[in-house]
């Protein structure tokens, strides 16, 4: 019987020594850890944060104007932030799709990047290099924002202004030049009657 619990003793003393050595080392080899992780993460515009109580490891904190979810959920931490924080017209598209109302899965959906991101007018694809970021595939006519695969897909014209402040490229407006050429198209009209009126009038005689 004291042969079995010497036995126990040391089979725990075998487990624990590590872990206290690894724990009084921590310090030193969490930058690491972290670098490895961070090196599996597209935060966007975002910096991927190295936490051991996140439940996969790492946070994404967002730049100023940037969400991570369209309705600005800041409960999941893990998602890239590649949402502007400025104005979307969507009147120039068809609706875009809407925001899905997703409970916690109770299956293993819950570690499908795909389950949570939203690519706009696109469909999310699991990405080879960065394992817990998909990316989007625009459909026809779209485009990722920043050109980032990470990023959802949207008509340059929905992109409005104010979207700038945020080193989004936006389409200039053409309303100004419709304007133009509706104002000179009488005039022209009139100058092209004037020619062919004095050309008739050589012509009959």
């Amino acid at each position: 019987m004291a042969f079995s619990k010497s036995i126990a003793f040391f089979a725990a003393l075998l487990v624990l020594l590590p872990m206290a050595a690894l724990a009084s080392d921590w310090d030193n080899i969490a930058p690491s850890i972290a670098a490895e992780v961070c090196k599996e993460v597209e935060c966007g515009r975002g910096t991927c944060k190295f936490d051991v109580d996140d439940p996969l490891g790492f946070t994404c904190e967002c730049e100023a104007g940037w969400k991570r979810t369209r309705d600005g959920d800041d409960d999941l931490q893990f998602l890239p932030c590649v949402i502007p924080n400025c104005t979307l017209d969507y009147s120039c598209q068809p609706a875009p799709p809407p925001v899905p109302d997703k409970e916690f899965p109770r299956n293993l959906s819950a570690f499908d990047p795909c389950y949570w991101v939203y690519c706009g007018e696109g469909n999310c694809v699991r990405n080879r290099t960065y394992a817990h970021t998909p990316i989007c595939e625009c459909k026809s006519g779209f485009s990722n924002l920043l050109n980032v695969s990470a990023f959802p897909c949207y008509n340059e014209c929905t992109l409005q202004p104010d979207c700038k402040s945020l080193g989004i490229t936006v389409a200039k407006s053409t309303s100004t030049d419709n304007n133009q050429a509706t104002s000179f198209l009488p005039g022209k009209l009139q100058l092209m009657t004037m020619a062919m009126v004095y050309v008739g009038i050589i012509l009959w005689k």
